[in-house]
Order: structure tokens, then C-alpha cells, then sequence
């Protein structure tokens, strides 16, 4: 099978995690259209999985994902439409983003190289964020006169604030993984050679823990960035309501009195 044949996008669940990995290398991980079809196809996969209880999006190769393949992008511009009109956005790089915002388990973005354009979009949407410390970030949109996209605008003023989004969306530059660490984009940075370990780590600890909880928590959060605080508060209260009655409440509450560690089943 040569590179051209090989699948745009891999998938494997061990151990309650889903490894999604982009696996366009030579393309630095740029989304054709059928890397956006299987990537789009895959995290719905997982949503959907009750046996996948963390989300690992990392790429191969150098890059993370550098956005849309501009060499396909080119060759489908025609007049005054572009980007395909608005279809890629709405079957593509919209539906990739909600799922990987509102997936109800934890999804780790794995940054292993340069995260540009959506790419860098797909990373700011995960619930962690670790990079190599050879990694970086660069919004890329206004570079070539767009504006951003994939959830950029919600997800990054959240992450650094107004100002700062502002700055990297209307002046794109790398940001590397020190400096993200710094702002607030990366959870953590790991040296390169130490990388595969500290994903692995975090994703066993995430896959083991109540995944119930953790789905409910993120919900709350999305919530309540758009709600006031007594629409908040009785958000919450319907959240608690639903971990108060799982499986993984009782045992916590259990272990906990028999002075023991907590097994949990995400339900």
C-alpha cells in the first residue's frame, strides 16, 4: 500500500481509549476531503462507544494538523466562491469541532508538531492540551486572508482571553509550546523523547476515572459560559442529580469510608 492508498486517519480503542491519529505525514496532516470524512466519522465513533472512555487526537510525522489542504483548497476555487462555499465548513470542520467540544468523555489533543489553521482549531476545542516541547501554535487564517474558523472564535478568547486571541488571530506567528504553556493554550509541555509516556499516563488516568462525572463536567462548563449564575446554579443541580445517582457515585462514597481507592466503570 503506498502513502496515496494508506487510510487519512487511523483508529484503535485499548484499554477504554480511542487513539485518533491524522496520518498524512507528507501532507504535514492537511484535512483533504477524506481525511475530513474519516476524521468527522471517527470521533462520532467514539462519542457513540460506551467501551471508549478518553479521546487521544495526536498526528504523525512532524506536524499535528496544519488545517485544510490548500493544494485541494486551490484546485476547487472557482469565481468568487471558495472554500468549497460553505460545504466543508457545515459537513466537515464544523461537525469534527462539536464533537471533539462536546464529546462526553475527556479528548486529549497530543500536539506532536506544529498545529496551524483548523488544525490548531481541532486542539483549542480538546479538554488537554500536551505538546512536545518542539510543538507550537499558529491560527494561520489571516495569513491567507481568512477569517478563523472551526470554533476558533468561541474556543480561544475562552482559553487566553479578548486581547490575546485577538493578537494571534489578526497577527498569526508560532507560538511555541513554552509561550502556550505561558498564555494558557497547553496543559502541559513534556520534552519530546518523554511525549508518547505523558500521553499515555494522562489517557489511563482519564480512561480509569468516572467518565459519567467527567461528561457531565465539561456540559456544565459550556453551560455556563453563555448562562448567568442562577441559570448556572440549577444547571448544576440537574448535573448533580444525574452523578448523584451513578454507579460510579456509590462506589466513590464507598471506597471512600472503607478508607479504599475508588474503582470506576463510567456509568
Amino acid at each position: 500500500m503506498t502513502d496515496l492508498d494508506a487510510p487519512p486517519v487511523r483508529y484503535e480503542v485499548a484499554g477504554g481509549i480511542a487513539t485518533v491519529t491524522l496520518d498524512r505525514p507528507q501532507g504535514m496532516n492537511s484535512m483533504t476531503l477524506a481525511a475530513k470524512v474519516a476524521l468527522r466519522d471517527v470521533l462520532h465513533a467514539a462519542a457513540a462507544d460506551s467501551a471508549v472512555r478518553c479521546v487521544v487526537l495526536t498526528g504523525t510525522g512532524r506536524a499535528f494538523c496544519v488545517g485544510q489542504d490548500l493544494q485541494q483548497h486551490v484546485s476547487e476555487l472557482s469565481g468568487e466562491e471558495s472554500f468549497g462555499g460553505a460545504t466543508s465548513l457545515a459537513d466537515h470542520f464544523n461537525p469534527i469541532v462539536t464533537a471533539i467540544a462536546t464529546m462526553p468523555k475527556p479528548v486529549i489533543a497530543a500536539v506532536n508538531g506544529i498545529a496551524a489553521g483548523a488544525g490548531s482549531s481541532f486542539a483549542f476545542a480538546a479538554d488537554f492540551r500536551v505538546m512536545k516541547r518542539s510543538a507550537g501554535f499558529n491560527t494561520a487564517f489571516a495569513a491567507i486572508a481568512f477569517s478563523c474558523d472551526t470554533g476558533a472564535s468561541w474556543t480561544l478568547p475562552r482559553l487566553i482571553g479578548y486581547a490575546r486571541a485577538a493578537d494571534l488571530l489578526m497577527r498569526p506567528r508560532t507560538v511555541g509550546a513554552e509561550e502556550a504553556l505561558a498564555l494558557g493554550l497547553a496543559t502541559s509541555v513534556v520534552d519530546d523523547d518523554d511525549f508518547d509516556a505523558a500521553v499515555a499516563e494522562l489517557a489511563t488516568e482519564l480512561a480509569n476515572g468516572p467518565t459519567l462525572a467527567y461528561g457531565a463536567i465539561k456540559r456544565a462548563l459550556a453551560f455556563s459560559a453563555d448562562h448567568d449564575l442562577p441559570s448556572s446554579l440549577e444547571h448544576e443541580g440537574l448535573k448533580m442529580k444525574i452523578t448523584g445517582a451513578s454507579a460510579d457515585h456509590r462506589a466513590a462514597v464507598q471506597a471512600f469510608l472503607a478508607k479504599e481507592k475508588p474503582v470506576f466503570t463510567g456509568r
